[in-house]
């Protein structure tokens, strides 16, 4: 073993057996005390039997987290399953795609079914804070939320008669660009306003061998705008987003015809990238009845425009996916101890492709879901939550030339599907410190069309794909566990779970080709996980906090097989020190270990990856006077300069390295002040 992986995990190993003193998880993941507005009902997280964490963007902001989805492997379990930099998706517990459920201002955000090689699009700008829960949560958002669901919450409005104006900035020297945004924030009282604007820009970054990594730049323009009012016993947020996105991509042979243009060239128009550009509204509303119920409506639309151009500038694949969609619930208080909750959501997608290259047919698609939800306070010390929801999804595909019909494989369809769901838990709550949560839920999610109908060449993946209209409903059957122990200075925390997958949908190679391109095709097999997170956390001192979280887990197929993109085990150990100087209002420190262990545990024809170890470091300070909060940060991420492959980068099977040292550079400027004269 290399001298300073040895000495730095001697360092881990030290620091874990020194003393189990500690409350605050230092990655300021918070576990149990805060109270929020989760993804479906306002409660202490410790009173809840899903396994939920939520966290602070701005925690997060200056520890050198590239992207929004970099702040999300804060979560113990969480991992990012990316093609580069650019183009990233987030997995829970070895689960990505379809089987995670986004949701953004309180509806589903769609584009999950548009495979492994394109991005989400989205950004962390004007996000206050995440919420991950982990497990299913079917019963109330039906399809989709398999395996978890991550809440992205924008920030909220001023106190009354107040305004707020921030502006950031997040420079990556590896890639010698960043993320600029700003915004203004007012309340008047009965009414309140926002507007953002943003922009991002990175040029191809550079691995641990200080080799420039061609086309794996990235950039975006972003705006949001939102107006609220609360009129009597209605409160009405309402909000427009509008992002565009632009990914460079690199497969197989792309090498070979790509000409590298000047190291910090940012040109996006003749070489191959992904275009994603998107258009949200939604309104969230909250009707306080005079019976003493709630009643909570959100509707919104969601435009979707995925574009590809495949070099030249000349745009191939062009596909446009609309959605239309509404939520609404129930809540009433039966009894004092009895909690109700009715839920209904419905959407409306259609898919239409423009561009003279394509993937999936035109589509339409429907999805209704009713839910009930009780929960029961036994006493004091356990909570009982139990569930039940029915749903249905109805796909309609039609002609599409060079996909489907009388000289293709696969003819036009339509497939209507009912599934059903339950979920039972219990948090016990026996002292201020323990907490034992537990739960058992399934899990439905309908095959996407990608799934069901595609018939064309992925470039980004090298693959020829088919779908299969005949693919069942896969079911997952979930069991969670989480106990945690939380007092003074020391803090403990485990969370194994098992899920058993009913006919797992998975992209299996054949010995077809297609012009020199692989066949591969959409089958099902029943597949186990199970694995877990687990953790400490300790304070040598008030200001002074530790924590190391280990995550694993084992996914395989009845047949023996590995499923692909399996996590490898990691282990995370991070130091924070805080003071207060006579020059700033505070100070903080943090140093980060990630060590991910050998992954020899791949599915048929994957890339084994081996182990390495990353050091992140960085220090930030905060300053303020009457009207300003100032907070300025450096950080280094991979500071050894690490020439390592992730098992989830995509980027492996072409022999390209992740990302090599970054410093970052931060600076966040908050201006305050009232609106009365």
């Amino acid at each position: 073993m290399h001298p300073i992986k040895s000495l730095l995990l001697t360092f881990i190993a030290f620091f874990t057996a020194w003393n189990f003193q500690a409350q605050t998880d230092t990655s300021k993941v918070n576990r149990l005390k805060t109270v929020l507005i989760t993804a479906y009902k306002p409660k202490p997280l410790r009173e809840l039997s899903t396994n939920i964490s939520a966290i602070e963007t701005d925690s997060l902001s200056f520890t050198g987290n590239y992207s929004l989805a970099d702040m999300m492997e804060s979560f113990p379990g969480v991992e990012l399953l990316t093609t580069g930099p650019g183009i990233t998706k987030p997995v829970i517990r070895g689960l990505s795609g379809n089987r995670i459920l986004i949701l953004l201002n309180g509806l589903k955000f769609k584009n999950q079914q548009w495979q492994e090689e394109h991005g989400m699009g989205l950004t962390d700008f004007g996000i206050s804070r995440i919420e991950v829960i982990k497990g299913p949560l079917s019963v109330l958002y039906g399809t989709d939320a398999l395996g978890g669901v991550i809440n992205l919450i924008d920030q909220a409005k001023p106190k009354p008669d107040a305004w707020i104006a921030d502006g950031s900035l997040k420079f990556n020297l590896n890639t010698l660009g960043g993320l600029f945004q700003a915004g203004y924030r007012e309340n008047n009282g009965s009414s309140w306003w926002r507007f953002r604007l943003g922009v991002e820009n990175n040029a191809d970054y550079s691995d641990g061998n200080n080799e420039r990594v061609l086309n794996s730049r990235n950039d975006g323009y972003f705006l949001k705008a939102g107006y609220g009012f609360k009129k009597n016993s209605w409160t009405s947020n309402n909000t427009f987003t509008s992002t565009y996105t632009r990914s460079g991509f690199i497969f197989n042979d792309v090498y070979d015809f790509i000409e590298p243009d000047s190291r910090w060239s940012r040109s996006l128009s003749e070489n191959p990238a992904h275009l994603v550009f998107l258009n949200l509204f939604s309104s969230e509303n909250d009707f306080q009845l005079k019976d003493g119920s709630q009643l909570h409506l959100n509707f919104g639309v969601h435009s979707n425009r995925r574009m590809e151009n495949e070099g030249g500038g000349k745009i191939s694949l062009d596909m446009h996916l609309l959605n239309i969609q509404y939520l609404l619930k129930w809540e009433k208080q039966l009894s004092e101890n009895n909690k109700l909750i009715l839920s209904n959501l419905a959407s409306f997608e259609d898919n239409t492709n423009y561009g003279a290259r394509k993937l999936v047919p035109d589509a339409n698609m429907q999805e209704a879901n009713i839910s009930a939800f009780l929960e029961t306070e036994v006493s004091e010390e356990f909570i009982l939550e139990n569930g039940m929801g029915v749903g249905e999804k109805y796909i309609k595909t039609f002609f599409t030339p060079h996909l489907n019909g009388p000289d293709e494989e696969n003819d036009p369809f339509d497939k209507f599907s009912w599934y059903y769901n339950f979920y039972s838990g219990f948090s016990w709550l026996p002292s201020k410190d323990f907490t034992l949560k537990f739960n058992a839920a399934t899990g439905v999610r309908v095959p996407n069309l990608a799934e069901l109908s595609s018939n064309g060449l992925h470039e980004g993946i090298f693959t020829y794909e088919i779908g299969d209209p005949d693919l069942e409903n896969e079911k997952n059957y979930s069991f969670n566990l989480d106990f945690n122990y939380q007092t003074g200075d020391f803090g403990f925390f485990v969370s194994p779970f098992f899920n058993y997958f009913n006919g797992y949908v998975y992209l299996a190679p054949t010995v077809e080709d297609y012009f020199g391109f692989p066949v591969f095709r959409y089958r099902q097999q029943d597949a186990r996980q199970y694995g877990a997170e687990t953790g400490v956390n300790w304070n040598f001192s008030e200001n002074w906090k530790n924590s190391l979280v280990y995550s694993g887990m084992i996914s395989k197929t009845v047949d023996g097989d590995y499923t692909p993109y399996l996590p490898a085990q990691k282990l995370n150990f991070q130091t924070n020190y805080s003071w207060k100087p006579s020059f700033a209002d505070e100070m903080q420190l943090f140093s980060k270990l990630k060590y991910a262990f050998q992954q020899d545990k791949t599915a048929p024809n994957e890339i084994a990856t081996g182990d390495y170890l990353l050091w992140d470091l960085g220090a930030s300070a905060e300053f303020s006077d009457e009207k300003a909060h100032y907070r300025i940060g450096i950080s280094g991420t991979n500071l050894l300069n690490k020439a390592y492959y992730d098992h989830l980068s995509r980027f492996k099977n072409y022999g390209l390295l992740n990302m090599g040292r970054n410093i970052m550079f931060t600076l966040k400027i908050d201006l305050s002040g009232t609106t009365r004269s």
